[in-house]
């Protein structure tokens, strides 16, 4: 649900630059390669991969030895 105060704006949509104006001569264009790199070492949630590799660690030790368990002896 858009409000009324930025419907205007909503419904104008993104800008559009001709390929040799002057905003795109000053601002070319970044390609995906070049984006990646800057965008790659932001941590949006802090410890979350810490975490992950803990949960991971025991789950490990504690499931371990289900690998020899046939699966007719699942519950």
């Amino acid at each position: 649900m858009i409000t009324d105060r930025y419907k205007k704006v909503y419904e104008r949509g993104k800008p559009k630059h001709f390929p040799f104006d002057d905003f795109s001569i000053k601002h070319p264009a970044m390609d995906l390669s070049r984006r990646a790199k800057i965008f790659s070492p932001f941590d949006a949630l802090k410890g979350f991969n810490e975490e992950i590799a803990s949960t991971e660690q025991s789950f490990e030790a504690n499931y371990s030895d289900l690998e020899h368990v046939p699966a007719e002896e699942y519950p």
